[in-house]
């Protein structure tokens, strides 16, 4: 009977996991992190702290939007290594957030809801693209430097 070892042996998970924990264990990526977890917070908060929460459609949407995005960005990091595909996510949440006061139902497109939203999203979508670099940028360096790559052999 042969046994084989569990995912978590494998070499590539274990480097993996360690290029994606250096890159949140900087002071940019914590930065980054936090920054993001503010904006979430601050998405969600938005249509009471901008004064649109009458706007219910699209109150309930920046709502459900802030708390994802809070959670992509923040709520994650203790696990980053395993969900580093979060900050695309995140990335997806800021670029919704910015089209979000044309597209959601009704008459919402006012100069307060686009102003507010246009700015959330766009800070949202660089964090991620920040956060999704940071980890992308970390990644893959010892092969950049002319380390060997995989064996195979014939």
């Amino acid at each position: 009977m042969t046994t084989h070892p569990s995912i978590e042996q494998h070499p590539d998970l274990a480097e993996m996991r360690s290029r994606f924990e250096r890159a949140t264990s900087t002071p940019r990526g914590q930065a980054i992190e936090t920054l993001g977890l503010l904006t979430g917070l601050y998405l969600a908060a938005s249509p009471w702290i901008a004064g649109f929460s009458g706007l219910t459609a699209l109150a309930v949407c920046n709502l459900i939007t802030g708390i994802a995005y809070a959670l992509c960005m923040g709520g994650f990091g203790s696990a980053y290594e395993r969900t580093h595909a979060m900050a695309w996510a995140a990335c997806a949440i800021g670029a919704w957030t910015i089209i979000s006061p044309w597209v959601v139902a009704g008459n919402v497109d006012t100069t307060r809801t686009v102003v507010n939203n246009v700015i959330v999203g766009a800070v949202a979508l660089v964090l991620g693209l920040a956060m999704a670099a940071a980890a992308g940028r970390s990644g893959g360096g010892a092969r950049r430097r002319g380390a060997p790559g995989p064996v195979r052999e014939p």
